[in-house]
């Protein structure tokens, strides 16, 4: 009796110690950043939040967002359409097995290596620029530059797109040969079958996947702040000037911006789960 009633408690004591280290280490930091972010020499003020409306606090809001959204939809797109094709039944294992390692490989490759290669390759005096400009294609001539937030989403996609590959890669695989057969022989298209029956299916996957990869490129920090110097205002990049500026040394509106990235991330957390909700009606 004894042993029944502890072989039905250590399952119970698992969550207990999963929602212990969650609290630990996820909502204990929130609760610490949000009370710097209001504590001042006298007691309690709004003072740090309310200096995130100041023009290069919005800017490097507005860039984060833009920069992750761009990112996080070309990585959904490519790597929904790379995950497709090679998960075709007429495409060979070794093509399957060469994406999934390098996807493996490449979805954690960033930081200083990752800029130091786009730098050598798509820099003004990179490998690729260079040889397109040998043959007449001057991109910095019309206007591109790595250091942009253009240039930052195509080197954030050198990871996003393989993140995608491997993450949408089991949900791709839950489609059932029999629907799309039951479509064919219904005398439907693949462009009818994906708009009608693929796509609905996926639709929860990919909200996620997107949410997935916006949290990974928004919260990206040594990528951005190699290749531009800190440059370019971003909200990481703004969080290590203030809270490692020797100069213009604040934790509090370091913790204050945080508080703001936490709030942008809720926001899109609760936006994808809406927009899942509405679409997992389909399965019903």
């Amino acid at each position: 009796m004894i042993r029944r009633s502890l072989g039905l408690a250590v399952p119970y004591l698992f969550i207990v110690a999963f929602l212990a280290f969650a609290t630990l280490f996820m909502v204990a930091p929130t609760v610490m950043l949000a009370a710097q972010s209001l504590s001042g020499d006298n007691g309690i003020t709004f003072e740090y939040l309310q200096a995130l409306g100041e023009y290069r606090y919005i800017v490097a809001f507005r860039n984060s967002i833009v920069l992750s959204a761009a990112s996080a939809f070309v990585g959904v797109v490519a790597g929904g359409l790379i995950a497709h094709t090679v998960l075709k039944p007429s495409a060979p294992n070794s093509l399957r097995s060469a994406v999934t390692s390098f996807s493996a490989v490449a979805a954690n490759f960033g930081g200083v290596p990752l800029a130091f290669g786009f730098v050598a390759t798509l820099g003004s005096l990179g490998l690729l620029t260079q040889g397109l400009k040998s043959i007449g294609i001057d991109i910095y001539g019309m206007g591109f530059t790595l250091y942009s937030i253009t240039g930052l989403t195509i080197v954030y996609c050198y990871f996003q797109i393989p993140l995608m590959v491997i993450i949408i890669t089991p949900a791709l695989q839950s489609l059932r040969v029999e629907w799309r057969e039951a479509c064919e022989n219904l005398g439907a298209t693949p462009a009818q079958y994906w708009r009608m029956v693929g796509l609905p299916v996926l639709l929860p996957s990919l909200f996620s996947s997107f949410i997935l990869l916006f949290g990974s490129a928004f919260s990206a920090y040594a990528t951005a702040y190699a290749l531009t110097s800190g440059n370019l205002a971003l909200l990481t990049t703004e969080i290590g000037n203030v809270l490692s500026g020797d100069v213009m040394s604040s934790p509090q509106t370091g913790a204050a911006l945080s508080v703001g990235m936490i709030v942008v991330m809720v926001g899109v957390l609760g936006l994808s789960a809406f927009l899942s909700k509405r679409a997992s009606r389909w399965h019903k």
